[in-house]
């Protein structure tokens, strides 16, 4: 596939490469793609998530392992862009593993989480990736995650 870099998916392009629905939608919009490469992704972080009232009332806190989910899904999309193709009824796109997970700041209501990620090798059809989530340009998470998509049976 020739590499070519797209400025800008919004939500309604997003669902089309996502299986994911409210509220497990993790990614509002996409600021940059590269096909074989990497991803700049935005997820507004607002008072409104459904998982706000649980974690923590007092201090609300985005749970981190949503922060990686956000950063899995915005791979799902540069993977299905890059493979040109859409997720369907027939596969899913799986965690595969995750690796050097740091947490290093809350991410709070507000906050705006800037996912980037970026291939690190694809091989037997494992993705592998390196992420990380920034808000006002200060790194607050980082992890390598591999995925693989799976017929389903």
């Amino acid at each position: 596939m020739t590499e070519q870099a797209s400025t800008s998916m919004d939500i309604h392009e997003i669902l089309n490469y996502l299986p994911h629905r409210y509220p497990f939608v993790l990614v509002d919009r996409v600021l940059s793609l590269e096909l074989n490469k990497e991803i700049v992704a935005v997820k507004n972080v607002t008072i409104n998530e459904p998982f706000f009232p649980g974690h923590f009332p007092y201090h609300p806190v985005m749970p981190g392992v949503l922060i990686v989910e956000a950063m899995a899904q915005a791979a799902a999309i540069l993977s299905f862009k890059t493979m040109d193709t859409k997720p369907n009824d027939k596969s899913v796109y799986y965690f595969a593993g995750m690796d050097n997970v740091r947490f290093k700041k809350p991410v709070s209501p507000g906050d705006q989480l800037i996912l980037k990620v970026s291939i690190d090798r694809v091989l037997r059809g494992i993705w592998k990736y390196k992420g990380q989530a920034l808000v006002d340009d200060v790194v607050v998470a980082e992890a390598e995650m591999m995925c693989i998509l799976k017929a389903i049976d």
